[in-house]
């Protein structure tokens, strides 16, 4: 399986493919790059074959649908980096909408929630672990 290039520096790091089935957190103050390091692994994933499901409520990451284009800016960071063969490339990517109008339409009701509903109360869980 492949890895993801994850960083650059005196020694490169990568995220093993196989070893890429835990769960992970990506956390940090504002500007210290939580989306571009989301969308790193969601392009790596994607690349391998792995479907990728990412909640964008912001639209920070819909930019994975189109590739990226090398510009004034991007150009240097890359030959620092060593990247002089970058081809950008877009991700498939689907748009989901609740409202149906610009995207993929989510569709549920309360009744087709029903089940999972009732299983949390029934089984007196804790609220984090009940399904909904």
């Amino acid at each position: 399986m492949a890895d993801i290039l994850l960083g650059r520096g005196d020694t490169d790091v990568r995220l093993l493919g196989k070893y890429a089935n835990r769960h992970g957190l990506i956390a940090g103050a504002t500007g210290t790059g939580k989306s571009v390091s989301l969308m790193v692994l969601a392009e790596g994933f994607s690349a391998m074959g792995v479907p990728v499901f990412l909640a964008d409520v912001k639209g920070d990451l819909a930019g994975l649908s189109q590739a990226a284009v090398v510009g004034e800016k991007l150009k240097p960071r890359l030959e620092r980096l060593g990247l002089n063969a970058f081809q950008g490339q877009a991700s498939p990517v689907v748009f989901w909408d609740l409202f149906g109008q610009k995207g993929h339409p989510v569709r549920t009701t309360v009744s087709e929630m029903g089940p999972f509903l009732q299983i949390g109360r029934a089984s007196c869980r804790e609220r984090v672990s009940s399904p909904v």
